[in-house]
């Protein structure tokens, strides 16, 4: 996967657009809801944004960005995820850490592309997960869909490896195209 070189305006204005969805979608769960089953086999909801949070943390940290002292999700899962975004977001608005080159699994590439190309795809994925925990059925949209589209097939086999995504299943006969996206990415809506 070649990404689109990204301006630290852009990395902040993606990240912030998926952020808004899933705090949302965080704030108005339930406390019942954090310790319901996910999509994402042997996950909680509350399971699944420490994945969001971990993941990003550990991909920020091994490029040398100290967030400090991880969230408290267990406590507040809501508050913890803002207070991470918050971080996450403050950090990637210096253009020195958006810029940052490094090797990635696709070759060279920048904290701000990578954070683009899969970070934000993953709260994008996941915010599906959330709310499925809560049997809310949650809608992508158009652009949400079109960003995801013309990723996987970029992803190859690399976004089926263990910690990523389930093996794709087949969508249903006459599926509409979000539920072929969330089959593409091993769930059946």
């Amino acid at each position: 996967m070649t990404p689109t070189p990204t301006t630290t305006a852009t990395v902040v204005d993606r990240y912030r657009a998926a952020d808004a969805s899933l705090s949302a979608l965080a704030e108005s769960l339930s406390a019942a809801d954090w310790d319901r089953p996910s999509p994402c086999e042997g996950w909680t909801a509350r399971d699944v944004l420490a994945h969001l949070v971990d993941a990003q943390r550990s991909f920020l940290s091994d490029r040398g960005h100290d967030l400090g002292p991880a969230p408290d999700l267990a406590a507040d899962p809501a508050g913890g995820w803002r207070a991470h975004a918050r971080q996450v977001t403050d950090l990637l608005g210096e253009p020195s850490v958006a810029a940052q080159a490094y090797d990635g699994h696709f070759g060279p590439t920048t904290v701000g592309d990578t954070v683009v190309a899969f970070y934000v795809f993953d709260m994008v994925a996941h915010r599906w997960d959330l709310a499925r925990a809560a049997g809310r059925d949650e809608r992508f949209t158009d652009e949400e869909l079109a960003t995801m589209e013309a990723a996987i097939p970029g992803w190859g086999e690399a976004l089926y490896v263990d910690g990523v995504c389930a093996a794709g299943v087949e969508a249903p006969p006459g599926a509409d195209r979000q539920a072929r996206v969330l089959a593409a990415l091993g769930r059946r809506a």
